[in-house]
């Protein structure tokens, strides 16, 4: 049985979240907002490019690569698609799909060839009306993975010409309405102003929605509370660590409500003992934690929590509770991405901030081609060196490789995450 997904929708004009079509006002921080959507529950994220011209369509499909530098779920987007060379700019800034648009003729031709070269689990295809279903009914299957269906009323005439699966946009929040939705085959989900324009709490309505028989992704606990082993006072505490970075925030304790509570929220919810009362992280103050994993360590007497922390984790404003040192002994980094990102960023530390002497700033004032031929030779290198049974002289390459790769990645502004997310798509 496949999941049914919540997603949410984004409009960008020249660069910019705007609240839709007909309503161009800024809306709220398009970073912060797409960045809730990736923690709250949110399967999938629709994103609209408005622009009016070629240069605008550029600076959108700018804005759509950086969002996905940060988004860890799937981008979909669509939007002044004119000729196959905007779907490829969409697929090479990170999307997982394209969406093309029911209303202009010239979408079944560029659907053709965007599922022959990508494949159709990769096209979308939305709609207004019955029109282009009705005249491509018997083409949809070979060309397209889901429709977007913009306007509920249509639904069943769609159902009745096609078998290609939806996702219908409801914008008002209505419970009964979602479920009967949601009940038929071929809805793969629901999207609207319901997710963009409320403050629905979206892993809760997602709890409902599984509690009512459809299949949801959200968070099932493997244990039972009566599993864990309490303390005296029938707590256990947890130990609350950034899923990114691992750096341990802070430590707080659970009651059984407590439990439930974060299980079915997504949001870390703590029994504060000195208050004597249940507490949400960042119900007050904004700096909510939500659940990437939770574990029970080897005896179930103690949680450990990963979490995207929004904000700070202590009261203090640090970014950690644990910030007093004791003791300390000084030690080299040897894993392997902290490496690289260590290294990565003083690179870009020297572009940014010139240090006289310095071989990085001489390759980054020689230019792109310096940096290129660098790149060659230190490649070529690298094969010689494999020839050698010698371990000690490839991994000596290797490294030399590695630092002129990183600085040719800083002169283009690519990142360790944006290629570690590019391999993870393979």
């Amino acid at each position: 049985m496949e999941f049914k997904n919540i997603a949410a929708t984004i409009y960008l004009k020249d660069g910019r979240a705007v609240n839709g079509p007909q309503d161009l006002s800024p809306a709220e921080d398009l970073f912060e907002k797409a960045k809730m959507y990736n923690d709250c529950g949110i399967d999938k994220i629709f994103i609209f490019d408005l622009s009016d011209d070629d240069e605008e369509h550029e600076r959108n499909v700018q804005t759509i690569r950086d969002l996905n530098r940060v988004l860890e779920i799937k981008v979909c987007a669509g939007g002044n698609i004119k000729r196959f060379e905007d779907i490829k700019k969409l697929f090479y800034a990170g999307c997982i799909q394209v969406i093309l648009n029911g209303s202009k003729p010239v979408s079944m031709e560029l659907a053709k060839e965007a599922a022959g070269r990508f494949g159709k689990d990769r096209i979308l295809l939305s709609v207004k009306n019955v029109n282009f279903i009705f005249k491509h009914k018997d083409e949809l299957e070979e060309y397209f993975h889901e429709l977007l269906i913009l306007n509920r009323k249509m639904l069943d005439a769609v159902e009745n010409m096609t078998a290609v699966p939806s996702i219908v946009r409801m914008d008002d929040y209505n419970f009964d309405e979602f479920l009967e939705v949601l009940k038929r085959d071929a809805v793969r989900g629901i999207t609207g102003k319901f997710v963009t324009e409320s403050n629905q709490e979206i892993m809760l309505l997602k709890t409902r929605l599984s509690e009512a028989g459809i299949h949801m992704v959200n968070f099932t606990s493997s244990l039972n509370w009566s599993d864990l082993k309490t303390n005296a006072d029938g707590m256990v505490p947890v130990i609350v660590q950034d899923y990114r970075t691992d750096e341990v925030l802070m430590l707080a304790y659970m009651n059984e409500e407590a439990f439930l509570a974060t299980i079915s929220s997504g949001k870390m919810t703590y029994f504060s003992r000195s208050r004597g009362q249940l507490w949400q992280k960042g119900e007050t103050s904004g700096h909510i934690q939500y659940v990437k994993s939770l574990t029970a360590d080897c005896d179930f007497d103690t949680i450990l929590a990963k979490v995207s922390q929004i904000g700070v984790a202590c009261h203090t404003g640090k970014p950690s509770c644990f910030f007093h040192p004791i003791v300390k002994k000084e030690y080299v980094e040897k894993n392997p991405l902290r490496v690289l990102e260590e290294v990565y960023g003083i690179i870009k530390d020297r572009k940014e901030h010139p240090k006289e002497g310095s071989y990085t700033n001489y390759l980054f004032e020689k230019g792109i081609d310096k940096i290129l031929k660098k790149v060659g030779e230190e490649n070529t290198e690298i094969i010689i060196a494999a020839k050698n049974p010698n371990p000690e002289e490839i991994k000596y390459e290797i490294s030399d490789y590695l630092y002129h790769l990183m600085v040719l990645m800083a002169e283009r502004g690519v990142t360790w995450e944006d290629v570690m997310q590019e391999l993870s798509q393979r």
